[in-house]
């Protein structure tokens, strides 16, 4: 991975090295940086991280954030990469078919369906199917679950289909919760481990989701967006999303 301004360092957990990018390094040549937003580092740790001779992002882009003024007007844009995303079962059944559409398009042309798989970690929280039919009885949670499982069992069989046939994809099931409650409790990492080029990399957790009630998900110190279908389907394509 690209490292422009020399500041990536190591770290030892658990027994294991992990690589990162350190911001104390990067402050010792812009001190800026030590009174940034904590959301702002997390964004700049971002850029450095992605870092690609300019083609999406550069060093006047990092430098823009490194030297981010709150009083001044925004002038310079950025193209920021999630480390994940989170979908709900509304707008992520969409992106499911738009991924099978491709594969099929990559085996027309000669390649392996498997070559299409989410770039980034991708998970899809299935709540938005939730209606009640049963109230005021003992048994209206187990009668409302077998309807809905009933209505909605193509939807749920496509899912079940993605979760087996998709790297980097899983699927939260029914009846589990509700998206921005699993997201909190389960699905947050704060800090990713990943292996990048080849490298155990740690860097900040922060998420794209489809939902409004993502950013709650700020909370507990994860930066995160809610998006629309198109951002998010971006993302999961490894395409950065620009940000003023």
């Amino acid at each position: 991975m690209s490292d422009i301004f020399n500041v990536k360092d190591t770290i030892s957990v658990d027994g294991k090295e992990h690589a990162y990018y350190s911001l104390p390094k990067l402050a010792e040549t812009y001190d800026n940086i030590n009174t940034l937003p904590y959301c702002m580092k997390v964004v700049l740790e971002n850029l450095l991280r992605n870092e690609d001779d300019g083609q999406s992002v550069g060093k006047n882009h990092i430098e823009a954030v490194a030297n981010w003024d709150a009083g001044a007007e925004a002038s310079k844009e950025i193209a920021f990469m999630p480390a994940r995303v989170v979908l709900q079962d509304f707008t992520g059944v969409p992106s499911v078919v738009d991924l099978a559409a491709m594969r099929d398009a990559v085996v027309e042309l000669g390649g392996k369906a498997e070559q299409i798989n989410p770039f980034i970690p991708s998970e899809l929280v299935v709540d938005h199917s939730v209606q009640v039919d049963a109230y005021g009885r003992e048994d209206a949670l187990d009668l409302n679950e077998k309807i809905e499982f009933k209505r909605n069992n193509e939807r749920y069989e496509f899912l079940h289909w993605g979760r087996n046939a998709f790297e980097n994809f899983v699927v939260v099931p029914p009846a589990t919760g509700i998206v921005h409650q699993v997201n909190l409790e389960y699905l947050a990492r704060v800090v990713m481990a990943a292996d990048v080029d080849g490298e155990l990399m740690a860097y900040p957790d922060t998420v794209f989701g489809t939902d409004s009630h993502t950013t709650m998900i700020n909370g507990i110190g994860v930066l995160g967006w809610g998006v629309g279908g198109i951002e998010a389907e971006a993302a999961m394509l490894g395409q950065p999303s620009s940000m003023l």
